[in-house]
C-alpha cells in the first residue's frame, strides 16, 4: 500500500465530529443511568461500583482516545462524593467541547491544494526566425560622414561647436587666422585694379590709330605694336583677377562649415593650435544614416547575397535585437585578414542613437521554426519535457527537441506542443503532472482610482 493509501486509510477510520458528538450525548445518558451506583460506590458499595466500572469500559463506541474525555472519566472517580448538579455540569462541559471543536484539514487535502500563477509566469510557444547563416562581426557606422581638415596653414582662433552638438549645412565650425591671407587678397584687387587700367589706356590707344590708319597718317607696323600692347594689358588683367580670387578662396578656406545636417561627434582642436594643412579639425556624421559595417569570413562569403535579411545585437543595447538587410557585398576580401566587407542597412527605421558601436549577428538562412528557451526546459537524463498549461491543470508534456539556435540559445520544437501553446516559463521542480493552478487576478483599476483618490482626499485634509 502506497504512502497516499496509507493515508487515505487512516483519514477513513478517524471518527469525525459529528461521530463523536453522538457518542458524548450516549455517554450522558450512560453517567445518568448509573448515577445511584456513583453514589453506591461512595458508600462503599464495591460490589456495584465494579459493575459501573466494567459497563463503562464495555462501551465500544466510546472514544477514550480523546484526552479531554479521559480526563472527564478520572475527575468523576475522584468527585463521587460531590452532588449530582455538579457532576453534571462537568459531563456537559466534556460534550460541548467533543462537538465543537473544529476538523483539521488532513495533508492530503493541503496538498490538493491549487498552484497560483500569473501571466508573467507563462511563456506563449511561437515560430521565430532561425540564424544559421554566416556569422557577421563589425561595427556601427554612418553612411554619411565627414572629416573637416585644414585646407590652410593658419592658427586657429575659434571652435564654435562641441561634440554632440547639432549643425546645419552651412553652419560655421572652426575659424582660423586669415590675417595674412586678407593682406594678399587686397594687395590682388589692387593689381586687378592696375591690369585694368593699362588694358582701359592700351584699348584707346589702339582705337585711336585704327582711325588714323584709315586716313593714312600712321604705318601698319605702329598699329600692330599697339594692338600686342593691348593683348599684354588683357593678359596682366586676367592673371591680377586669377590670384585676386585664389586669395578669396584661402580667406573662404579659413572657416570650416558643416557640409550637410548632422552632429558634431569628434572633435580635434581647439583655440590656439597650429594648423598644418591637412589637419584633422572635427568629424560631422549624419545620425540617420546608420549602417552596419562587418566582415564575414572567406569561408561563409558563398551563402551572402544582396537582399538577404541579418539579425544581430549592438553592444551597449542589451538583449535587443535589430534586423536589416545585405545592401552591399565587397568584390575583394582584404589581404590580411582573408575577410571580406558586408554592409547592412537597418530595417523599419529602428538604429540606435551611436556610431562606432561593436555588433555581431548571423544572416538569417535558416528559415522559421517553433522554439522554445532552455529555462522552460525540465531534462530528465536524455529526455526533455516542458510544463505546459491544461485548462486548469498542468501537464508534463514529452518534446522532441532539434538543432539551437546559436544567436538566441533557443531550442526547436520538433514534436509536443503547438503554436499557442502557454508552457511555463521557469517551472519550479516540485511541480507534478495534473497539478492544479489557479491563475491571479489582474488588479483592479477601478481599485486603484479609488486608493489614489482617498490619498489625495486624506492630504487635502
Amino acid at each position: 500500500m502506497t504512502r497516499a493509501c496509507a493515508r487515505a486509510h487512516v483519514n477513513k477510520n478517524r471518527p469525525t465530529n459529528a461521530t463523536r458528538c453522538s457518542s458524548s450525548v450516549q455517554f450522558i445518558l450512560l453517567i445518568l443511568r448509573f448515577i445511584p451506583l456513583l453514589t453506591a460506590c461512595h458508600q462503599h458499595q464495591l460490589a456495584r461500583a465494579v459493575e459501573f466500572r466494567r459497563l463503562i469500559w464495555s462501551v465500544k463506541f466510546f472514544d477514550f482516545t480523546r484526552p479531554i474525555t479521559l480526563f472527564t472519566t478520572l475527575f468523576i472517580w475522584k468527585v463521587l462524593a460531590m452532588r449530582q448538579r455538579i457532576l453534571m455540569m462537568f459531563v456537559c462541559a466534556a460534550v460541548l467541547t467533543a462537538c465543537n471543536k473544529p476538523e483539521t484539514k488532513t495533508e492530503g487535502e493541503a496538498s490538493e491544494r491549487a498552484l497560483q500563477i500569473s501571466p508573467e509566469d507563462l511563456l506563449p510557444i511561437q515560430s521565430n526566425a532561425l540564424a544559421m547563416g554566416a556569422v557577421i562581426t563589425g561595427t556601427v557606422q554612418p553612411a554619411r560622414r565627414a572629416d573637416l581638415r585644414a585646407e590652410v596653414q593658419a592658427v586657429v582662433l575659434q571652435v564654435l561647436k562641441e561634440n554632440g552638438d547639432v549643425v546645419k549645412r552651412g553652419d560655421l565650425l572652426v575659424r582660423l587666422d586669415d590675417a595674412a591671407i586678407r593682406d594678399s587678397m587686397n594687395s590682388a584687387g589692387e593689381a586687378v585694379r592696375a591690369a585694368s587700367q593699362s588694358f582701359d589706356q592700351a584699348e584707346r590707344q589702339l582705337q585711336r590709330l585704327k582711325k588714323l590708319r584709315e586716313s593714312g597718317m600712321v604705318t601698319t607696323q605702329q598699329l600692330e605694336d599697339s594692338e600686342i600692347r593691348r593683348n599684354n594689358a588683357q593678359s596682366d588683367l586676367a592673371a591680377a583677377q586669377t590670384r585676386q580670387a585664389q586669395a578669396r578662396q584661402q580667406l573662404q578656406r579659413t572657416e570650416a562649415r558643416a557640409p550637410f545636417d548632422g552632429v558634431v561627434s569628434d572633435k580635434k582642436v581647439s583655440a590656439g593650435d597650429s594648423a598644418q594643412v591637412g589637419k584633422e579639425l572635427l568629424k560631422v556624421v549624419d545620425p540617420t544614416s546608420l549602417r552596419f559595417e562587418g566582415f564575414v569570413s572567406a569561408d561563409s562569403i558563398g551563402s551572402v547575397k544582396l537582399g538577404e535579411k541579418v539579425s544581430f545585437r549592438i553592444n551597449g543595447y542589451g538583449a535587443d535585437e535589430f534586423t536589416g538587410t545585405v545592401t552591399r557585398v565587397s568584390p575583394s576580401a582584404n589581404p590580411a585578414t582573408r575577410q571580406v566587407e558586408v554592409q547592412v542597412g537597418f530595417d523599419g527605421g529602428r538604429q540606435p542613437a551611436l556610431s562606432g558601436l561593436f555588433a555581431e549577428g548571423r544572416i538569417a538562412a535558416g528559415g522559421t521554426a517553433l522554439t522554445i528557451p532552455a529555462s522552460s526546459l525540465v531534462m530528465e537524463s536524455d529526455k526533455a519535457y516542458a510544463w505546459s498549461v491544461n485548462g486548469t491543470s498542468l501537464k508534463k508534456s514529452p518534446l522532441k527537441l532539434g538543432a539551437r539556435d546559436s544567436r538566441r540559445g533557443d531550442y526547436v520544437v520538433i514534436s509536443g506542443l503547438s503554436e499557442g501553446d502557454q508552457v511555463l516559463r521557469a517551472p519550479a521542480v516540485t511541480l507534478k503532472d495534473g497539478q492544479k493552478i489557479k491563475f491571479a487576478a489582474a488588479p483592479s483599476p477601478k481599485a486603484d482610482t479609488a486608493d489614489v483618490t482617498t490619498d489625495k482626499t486624506r492630504k487635502g485634509g
